[in-house]
């Protein structure tokens, strides 16, 4: 199951790293508040090194867009889910969307200098 969650990045916590059967691995949990009526925590978790080094791009505070995935596995008679982020975007506002958007069916107009009568150029 794939969810989008627009959210503020609170905290990246140290990356953690091992080997494994399958070989060396490396994760890091980073802790966001959701944009709703009632924000709510979610620690989440990239995996492998690129993912890792695309996490460093953002700070805290930063608005995300994060496409994740949510799983959970049983070991030993206890449960545990994971929240893994597979996708990771800075958030724009609306507001400067539009602020940077050039609308192609406005175009300037020139009034000629010195003419202070006030009436309209047409």
């Amino acid at each position: 199951m794939a969810i989008e969650i627009k959210c503020k990045l609170l905290d990246k916590l140290p990356v953690q790293s091992g080997t494994s059967a399958r070989g060396a691995w490396c994760k890091q949990d980073f802790i966001v508040e959701t944009i709703e009526q009632y924000p709510r925590k979610i620690c989440m978790n990239v995996w492998g090194d690129d993912k890792v080094k695309e996490l460093a791009n953002y700070n805290s505070q930063d608005m995300l867009n994060v496409s994740i995935n949510i799983e959970s596995r049983e070991f030993n008679g206890r449960w545990y889910t994971d929240v893994r982020a597979w996708k990771i975007q800075k958030d724009m506002p609306s507001g400067a969307e539009q602020a940077n958007a050039v609308d192609p069916f406005v175009s300037p107009v020139d009034f000629p200098e010195g003419d202070d009568s006030g009436d309209l150029p047409f």
